[in-house]
Parts: C-alpha cells; sequence; structure tokens
C-alpha cells in the first residue's frame, strides 16, 4: 500500500500547477529555439546559393582567360591582341582615317512671306 501511495505522489507533483507550468516555459524556449533555429536555415540557403552562383561565374571566367592565354601563345594571337588595344598596321599595309564630321549639314531656310506671297506663287 505505502508503494501505491508513493507512486500518487510523484503522480501529484507531476500534475501540479507550478510543474505543469515550469513545462509550458520549457516548452516556449524550446519552440523558440527552433523558430530562431528554421530563420537561420533560410538565411543559410540564400548564401549558399549567392556562392554557388558566384562560383559559376568564377569558373566561366577562368575558362575565358584560359582561352586568352592559350591565344596569347601564339603569333596570330599576339598580333591580334596588338591590333585590338592600339591603332598599328604592318609594313606594307595601308591604313584609312574616316574621319565624322560633326557639323550637320545647313539647311536653306525658307522664308514665309505670308499671303500674299502665297497669292503670288499661286499664280506663277
Amino acid at each position: 500500500m505505502k508503494s501505491f501511495q508513493q507512486k500518487r505522489g510523484f503522480r501529484n507533483i507531476l500534475h501540479s500547477r507550478p510543474f505543469l507550468t515550469l513545462l509550458v516555459i520549457l516548452l516556449f524556449v524550446f519552440a523558440y529555439g527552433v523558430v530562431r533555429f528554421m530563420g537561420k536555415m533560410q538565411i543559410t540557403t540564400e548564401n549558399r546559393k549567392i556562392a554557388e552562383n558566384k562560383v559559376t561565374e568564377l569558373e566561366k571566367e577562368k575558362e575565358k582567360l584560359s582561352t586568352d592565354i592559350s591565344k596569347l601563345k601564339t603569333e596570330n594571337g599576339v598580333e591580334e591582341s596588338i591590333r585590338e588595344k592600339f591603332p598599328v598596321a604592318k609594313e606594307g599595309e595601308n591604313v584609312i582615317v574616316i574621319v565624322d564630321d560633326k557639323t550637320p549639314p545647313a539647311v536653306p531656310k525658307q522664308e514665309s512671306g505670308g499671303f500674299f506671297s502665297f497669292l503670288r506663287n499661286f499664280f506663277k
């Protein structure tokens, strides 16, 4: 009988208001921690996507630079690079320089003589 009463006393402690209040407070603390963790997981996922995009951009740039380097190892590639950067010509080549005219062409102004000039021109 004493064992039954001890079990009942333990059950009474577990069902008491202070113990249940403590359990509810612990539940809220854990729930708050889970919510904060989920927010951090979202931020981490976004940062991972940004990092992956940056890695792909860097890989593309690496490929481009390696093709440029291999192009510069040939004589034709060096010549092409110099011609792109500087206005040069080989010996025996002619260079044509085209200069754009910045002034607009002059358009003669037609003077309007009014109604009487219209009649004069009409009867001519």
